[in-house]
């Protein structure tokens, strides 16, 4: 039924992510693809609206029809609960929720499936990684510092549940302005896409903070489909493009990254890694907490690291230290410093 199933995730909520999930799905329908979108998102389901969707879906042979809009098939919490109510749902009916959404709606064949998932790290996340066999997840964030440490935490959610990361898109990345085209960088810019690259992880790409986005979301025609050939349509083109690159490259991919088969126990000084390759690195927990790539530790404008050796403590060591799926290691210090994600690149390049 499903060839590939992408859910569409953010760490906290006004970052855009339902509208990148909505143009993401048109820009994948453009390039051919069948696509189905969820729409997830309980407490705030806002796809009906962006795509313009106003009827209701019908029930035929036992299971209910999507609705169809601009080629895409459409499911979403909003179609079941009033505009004037809110959703007061424990676990239990979420699951249910999500179970039904994939068992009783006749989606067809499709060759991707969005779900537009809600902020966070909740039951809606944890229901659809435990019952439904997920291909891989894309983050959205912004560019600032805290949007994308809250970020982080959707990575590690995802990881904890097997699922891989497809890559990162950087929403609101700058202001066009519509007269002059001069670009302002409100949210600062480019922070999800070092961060990617720190953590090894695709970068699927930017979208802009311009008033034909919200626009169009708002009058129904997401600008993907009303406006294909504008900047910020090829934008969301791009990114459609790199994700199903992603998509190929999962499946082709085999077991030559390297990656740690052995780490040191937490507390232990010097970290030892042992990796698939066979080769040995060993690293000063003093020098390693001070190479800390996290925004926190590094400036991200200006990429000149805050932290300086002689300020790290001479007895520092890992209290804790989690592996992030096939790409990082999470390593909580001994002084408490725990947001930092150590790309495998990044420490094998170290040594």
């Amino acid at each position: 039924m499903f060839k590939n199933i992408v859910p569409v995730a953010s760490g906290k909520g006004g970052v855009g992510k339902s509208t990148v999930s909505a143009n993401l799905a048109l820009a994948l329908q453009a390039k051919g693809l069948k696509v189905g979108l969820m729409d997830a998102d309980v407490y705030g389901p806002s796809i009906p609206t962006i795509l313009g969707i106003t009827e209701k879906p019908v029930t035929e042979n036992g299971k209910l029809r999507p609705v169809e809009k601009f080629g895409i098939k459409v499911i979403s919490t909003a179609f079941f609960v009033p505009g004037n109510e809110a959703v007061i749902w424990r676990g239990p009916m979420l699951h249910k929720m999500i179970q039904d959404f994939f068992s009783a709606v006749d989606w067809g064949d499709l060759d991707i499936l969005i779900v537009d998932l809600p902020p966070g790290t909740g039951d809606v996340q944890l229901s659809l990684c435990q019952t439904i066999p997920v291909t891989g997840a894309v983050i959205v964030s912004t560019p600032q510092e805290v949007a994308w440490n809250v970020a982080q935490k959707a990575i590690l959610m995802f990881d904890k549940l097997n699922a891989p990361i497809l890559g990162i898109i950087e929403n609101m990345s700058y202001f066009s302005c519509s007269h002059c085209h001069e670009k302002e960088e409100i949210f600062s810019r480019g922070g999800a896409k070092k961060a990617a690259e720190r953590l090894e992880i695709p970068y699927l790409g930017e979208v802009p903070i311009v008033t034909a986005i919200r626009k169009t979301a708002d009058e129904g025609d997401p600008v993907v489909h009303s406006d294909p050939s504008s900047e910020q349509a090829k934008n969301f083109i791009q990114i459609a493009d790199n994700l199903v690159q992603q998509l190929k490259n999962q499946k082709e991919k085999g077991s030559s990254k390297k990656a740690p088969i052995k780490i040191s126990p937490a507390g232990q000084t010097p970290l030892e890694i042992i990796w698939n390759d066979g080769a040995v690195s060993k690293f000063d927990a003093k020098k390693l907490r001070a190479a800390c790539p996290c925004a926190a530790c590094v400036n991200e404008i200006t990429g000149q690291r805050t932290i300086k050796l002689e300020s790290v403590p001479a007895d520092i060591k890992p209290a804790a230290i989690h592996s992030v799926g096939r790409y990082a290691l999470q390593i909580v210090w001994s002084d408490g410093h725990s947001t930092g994600l150590y790309g495998f690149d990044y420490l094998r390049n170290m040594n």
